[in-house]
């Protein structure tokens, strides 16, 4: 058994999911010289929601914050998570796009792209591996795993299989909602490591309780890299924590190699971060605790802070235990999807409507309907005929890979955006979030130039009458 290597993201997924990816570059940056001497496997810290955060409510440069971590992180390998066709946006793009904002992605310091699709539907995410390999980067195709009468261990280790012969650089099994359970987990690992020639890395999320006891098991079955956070931002809604993991594993044949001094002197940056966003707000207690409803209605903890949003806008909190019961309904009618960003979104609010409304389906938001017509790709079951005349009437299916019904739009876009661009990655950003990237871009250029005309007056001085 190889060593066990530790991926760390404190810097991307653990604020993503306990404080609505909040944390800033000048937050991360005093940090970043001690995380990069600690010798993780990679640093995750890009991608997901940040990209889209970071502009509308930080007034950040994404593609800026990227560079500060790589100029700062010289020694260990950047990680991102990418949606496939979606990108870091809510929609399909178009290909021309997609090979762009990899090929940027990479040239700005981004090492490995760890690349799903919500509907396991790898006819989305082909399109970005082939990009990420040909600039020389890792590509890492994943699994968004789940569980339903259509999901199972041989179903997994086929779909791995099939990601390693598209050219994946390795396979992570990504369990968005906690659900993967310890001795499943053994199962799946080894099944994995039968079949496959490249590494398995497993991420899972701390919501369930079960979390660090799966890292265990899957450890034993030989995964060969698990996804952690330093402990002031670990366990609820985000990951395991890095430092009882490396201390368990210490003198065994599964030693990380880690320091465990270095970790806790890591830990103490965003100590404070978390005492600060504790007393203002912004991190909310209950996103640490325990929440084993995830078991029951896999919901993951950012789609049930959804939820409970949108039943308070509506005045029916009373309703959330009907709600609940809903979402493995609605899931079920739409084909089993793992509920991961966009369909977690996608069957919240259908489930949500279908309760308000006292009826089913009454009301469809047309993102229900897309997931439906096959806009986001093939679902891991069909979809009955029922359902589908119900919500698309008369329309007709999409039976292709979505991605081939959208023309070039590259050009297009830089047309659209030319008054804002000041680097070539401002295209991509546009193209992403159009409105988001306007009211940012607008915000950049007036700070300039309150910049220009502040250093102006300095420069001009003070002459006498």
């Amino acid at each position: 058994m190889a060593q066990v290597k530790i991926t760390e993201t404190i810097l991307r997924d653990a604020h993503q999911s306990l404080a609505a990816t909040r944390m800033t570059i000048d937050e991360m940056e005093p940090a970043l010289a001690k995380l990069d001497g600690i010798g993780y496997n990679a640093l995750e810290c890009w991608g997901g929601a940040t990209f889209d955060s970071a502009m509308r409510f930080l007034n950040e440069d994404p593609w800026e914050r990227l560079r500060t971590i790589r100029k700062a992180c010289p020694r260990t390998k950047l990680q991102m998570l990418l949606r496939g066709q979606n990108l870091l946006g809510y929609k399909h793009y178009a290909d021309d796009v997609v090979d762009s904002f990899v090929s940027r992605s990479i040239a700005n310091g981004i090492d490995i792209i760890r690349i799903f699709d919500a509907l396991n539907d790898f006819r989305n995410i082909e399109k970005a591996m082939k990009a990420c390999r040909r600039e020389g980067g890792h590509a890492q195709g994943c699994i968004s795993y789940t569980t339903s009468p259509f999901h199972s261990i041989e179903r997994f280790v086929s779909d791995a299989g099939r990601l390693q012969d598209m050219g994946a650089d390795s396979v992570c099994i990504k369990d968005m909602a906690g659900l993967l359970l310890p001795y499943e987990a053994y199962k799946l690992v080894k099944a994995l490591k039968e079949t496959l020639s490249i590494p398995v890395e497993l991420h899972t999320h701390y919501t369930s309780g079960v979390g660090s006891m799966t890292y265990l098991k899957a450890i034993e079955a030989g995964c060969d890299i698990v996804d952690t956070a330093l402990s002031p931002l670990a366990m609820g809604t985000s990951q395991p924590p890095t430092e009882p993991l490396v201390a368990t594993l210490a003198g065994t044949e599964y030693d990380t190699g880690l320091d465990l001094r270095q970790l806790t002197e890591a830990s103490e940056f965003f100590r404070e971060i978390r005492q600060k966003w504790l007393a203002s707000g912004l991190l909310d207690p209950k996103v640490l605790g325990v929440d084993v409803n995830a078991l029951i209605y896999q919901v993951p903890g950012g789609m049930l802070s959804n939820l409970v949003s949108q039943l308070k806008q509506a005045g029916k909190m009373d309703q959330l235990d009907a709600v609940l019961n809903e979402v493995p309904r609605v899931r079920e009618d739409f084909g089993y999807p793992p509920l991961v960003t966009p369909t977690s979104q996608i069957v919240g609010t259908q489930a949500v409507m279908n309760i308000i409304m006292n009826e089913r389906y009454k009301l469809v938001p047309k993102e229900s309907r897309g997931l439906v017509k096959g806009e986001y790709g093939r679902t891991p079951a069909p979809i009955s005929a029922a359902i589908q005349e119900k919500i698309l009437g008369s329309e007709e299916p999409i039976t292709c890979r979505p991605a081939d019904l959208i023309e070039p739009e590259l050009d297009k876009i830089r047309i659209q955006a030319a008054e804002y661009i000041e680097q070539e990655e401002d295209i991509l950003t546009y193209a992403m979030f159009p409105q988001v990237a306007e009211k940012f871009f607008k915000w950049r250029r007036a700070q300039r130039h309150l910049v220009d005309d502040t250093v102006g007056s300095a420069e001009g001085g003070y002459q006498p009458a």
